[in-house]
């Protein structure tokens, strides 16, 4: 529960008065970057392809399997940004990488 010093806040989805924190802790809980299987992924992360990828540009296929190291996050929580052999400025969809 939280202590009788903190601040509350009116929110607007629910129509209550709810501790800051607890709402701060709600963001950030739905800001996180996850994979297919929900782990939650960070900058540097290596990760591995669930599903075979057609990349559009680049005339390649990316395997099943295929293991990307070192992606970054982006602004949109669903993509990751990576780079791969040959090919730069590789973004991803979450919903088709695992964590490593």
């Amino acid at each position: 529960m939280a202590g009788d010093d903190d601040e509350y806040v009116y929110d607007e989805a629910t129509g209550e008065w709810r501790p800051a924190s607890e709402i701060a802790a709600a963001a950030q809980a739905s800001a996180d970057v996850r994979d297919a299987s929900g782990t939650v992924l960070k900058d540097g992360d290596s990760v591995t392809l669930i599903k075979d990828l057609k990349v559009k540009g680049a005339g390649q296929t990316l395997k099943q399997g295929t293991v990307i190291r070192s992606i970054r996050l982006t602004d949109n929580p669903e993509e990751i940004d990576c780079r791969y052999d040959t090919i730069k400025g590789l973004v991803l969809r979450t919903e088709f990488v695992r964590k490593r």
